[in-house]
């Protein structure tokens, strides 16, 4: 066991993390980044389809400019979002996208002349005029009124994570690969780093640093196998800032399960195949979404297309399947030539997994779950509530940009801008601290750690089997707490994750003896994915409303009179079971109103937006968020989205 120190201290090597390290290390600070693995092979390279950034240099993006973006982030959040963060980040992102350009990303760019695309089942020729030639062009993504997309084929995250991970090396970042953290240290209310674990030798380490970043992904792997997440998306950052006992997690009932996962993997298949005008189908060949979304389609937000397609499996029209019931991404009619270029990983993926050539069959999906609006809870600056010195950026975080349903390339281009914003904040604030933490702290927690691992290992090897527990949550949450949930659903599912919750107690290893030990790793971890699994379920079941990503059956309706407000859950020293409490989701200035897509039963505010606002603030700081360098609402920009709006098809219905 040994302490070392650093300035600034990042747990997590995917883009987020990296491009927060970025800001430190250009401003002369030591910088010290610990990942699970090579940055490399992080989860931000999965990253397909594109990166949203109001653009507007092809013609579908004409008009396009950072207000039309805010307004289709905070319609497709379902009013979730906190607005001034929306508004920060669909001006920030066209930045991060030019900057990413300078660092070498390869964007598709705009061809002149006539282009042929798919556009709601039409094919349709479109003239690029010359004076754009060579800018970065868009397609289109669901629940959005422009083209919006910035996209290097269908590899972008792969393109983008290279890029930056280049940077990092150019700087001379210090970067321990195989390295986990295994719990923030911490006194009074300060975060003064953290206890790592090597995961070849099992060593371990108490990192000091006066700031100390989050950003180790989303928790997606609590699903286990139903899930489009790398195996190492596990919810580490999450856990870390629950077992505080101090910061609280945010909206973690909101998950977002995408339209087209590859059957039986579960490999993601780009939100960009519809964009580029694939078509879903049934069993039947009948194109339902033009039947259920007239005006979107295809490409409505994800939650609506996924609850409209697991009512047509419901429904009798899926395809039976060994694995099975699922539904058809028909991509057909776009061409070989075509997959080939501009969705190329979809092309690889689909040959290699299924053995099928999508330009002569179609491809079998199914929904999935992709993605966590929630996480760790912090302020505008990307600092947690509660803890001084502690971050978090990207899928780690509830920074709150997504709200109940994150827009497809919102996340992508998250963690870039995120990245940019609050890693310069990071920077800011360390400049101005010091380390002024005794080493007695260090120890303490490293004496912790140990015992930790201590206990495990003496535990006697004939108990239960800690993969067998994971597997258990994963099928309660899938089968319980997915696209469509009802009370007495999740009630059994709160009932079952606490009983693996105590079974835990009960599990042993089978493996012994020093360096790598990946059953001791699991053993290590499962405690805290079963917390948030926890979390998840009972913050589903107490929302008794719609919203986004949160279908419940049993109660249809967005209930903004009781549920326009934000999740945080606690989980207290000794507890033995999350506290959950309600803050404003933020400074209103989009009045809550119609998607345009999706489902239309509402219950309208019973208070004003000027009285909302007015108590919104005085509240979050109740709740533990911390003091920002600007006030609540300086990035705001009242009412610019006046005159950008573009009206719903259908009428509004209020209950």
């Amino acid at each position: 066991m040994k302490i070392q120190t650093t300035d600034v201290l990042v747990i997590g090597g995917g883009l987020a993390g990296e491009r927060c390290a970025i800001e430190s290390a250009t401003a002369g600070h030591d910088v010290t980044l610990l990942s699970l693995v090579p940055p490399r092979r992080s989860h931000s390279c999965a990253a397909q389809g594109g990166m949203q950034a109001a653009l507007g240099n092809c013609v579908k993006a004409e008009g396009d400019e950072p207000t039309v973006h805010f307004l289709d982030t905070v319609r497709g959040s379902d009013w979730g979002a906190d607005q001034e963060v929306a508004t920060i980040f669909a001006h920030e992102a066209p930045v991060a996208v030019r900057e990413l350009a300078h660092w070498g990303v390869p964007w598709t760019r705009v061809r002149p002349g006539k282009n042929t695309y798919f556009i709601k089942g039409e094919k349709v020729e479109i003239e690029e005029p010359e004076e754009k030639a060579g800018l970065i062009t868009h397609r289109d993504f669901g629940g959005t009124a422009k083209w919006r997309a910035c996209y290097a084929s269908a590899g972008t995250g792969h393109a983008v994570l290279y890029a930056v991970d280049g940077e990092v090396v150019r700087l001379g970042i210090r970067v321990l690969d195989r390295v986990e953290a295994t719990t923030l240290i911490h006194e009074g209310g300060r975060c003064w780093g953290a206890v790592s674990r090597c995961l070849r030798t099992g060593e371990l380490t108490a990192w000091l640093a006066k700031s100390t970043v989050l950003a180790t992904g989303g928790h997606g792997r609590i699903y286990g196998q139903y899930t489009t997440n790398a195996t190492i998306n596990e919810g580490a950052g999450a856990v870390l800032a629950l077992e505080t006992g101090e910061v609280p997690l945010g909206n973690m009932e909101a998950v977002q399960f995408h339209p087209t996962g590859l059957v039986p993997s579960g490999i993601l298949v780009t939100e960009g195949c519809r964009g580029d005008g694939g078509f879903l189908l049934n069993r039947d060949g009948h194109r339902f979404m033009v039947d259920a979304e007239p005006e979107k389609q295809e490409l409505a937000s994800r939650d609506v297309v996924s609850r409209h397609m697991m009512d047509q499996i419901k429904r009798g029209h899926g395809v039976a399947s060994d694995f099975g019931e699922h539904l058809w991404l028909d991509l057909r009619h776009l061409g070989e030539a075509h997959l080939r270029t501009k969705l190329r990983e979809v092309w690889d993926i689909c040959r290699d997994f299924n053995g099928l050539d999508p330009s002569k069959a179609p491809i079998p999906v199914r929904p999935i779950q992709h993605y966590s609006m929630g996480g760790v809870r912090v302020n505008k600056d990307g600092e947690a509530y509660g803890m001084h010195g502690l971050y978090a950026v990207g899928e780690a975080a509830c920074w709150d940009l997504h709200g109940f349903n994150r827009l497809g390339g919102n996340s992508l281009a998250e963690t870039v801008v995120a990245g940019r914003v609050i890693g310069a904040r990071v920077a800011e604030r360390t400049a101005a601290a010091s380390l002024s933490v005794s080493t007695d702290v260090a120890q303490s927690f490293l004496a912790d750690a140990a015992k930790r691992i201590a206990l495990w290992r003496d535990r006697p090897t004939t108990g239960g089997n800690v993969y067998a527990v994971r597997d258990r949550v994963a099928s309660i949450l899938n089968e319980k707490v997915g696209v469509f949930r009802t009370g007495d659903e999740l009630e059994v599912a709160v009932t079952e994750l606490e009983q693996a919750q105590r079974d835990i107690q009960r599990v042993g290893l089978r493996s012994s003896g020093p360096g790598v030990d990946p059953e001791l790793t699991a053993a290590m971890r499962i405690e805290g994915m079963v917390r948030l699994a926890r979390i998840t379920a009972i913050g589903a079941l107490e929302r008794t409303e719609s919203r986004g990503a949160h279908a419940r059956t049993d109660h249809p309706t967005r209930d903004d009179a009781h549920w326009l407000n934000r999740t945080l859950a606690r989980w207290d020293a000794e507890a033995d079971a999350p506290r959950l409490t309600y803050e404003p989701v933020g400074l209103l200035d989009l009045p809550p109103g119609d998607r345009g897509y999706g489902q239309t039963l509402q219950k309208s505010m019973e208070v004003s937006i000027g009285r909302y606002n007015e108590c919104a603030p005085s509240e979050m700081r109740a709740h533990g968020a911390l003091p920002t360098d600007e006030p609540m609402g300086a990035r705001m920009l009242w009412g610019a989205w006046k005159g950008h709006e573009h009206r719903p098809t259908r009428p509004e219905r209020n209950e």
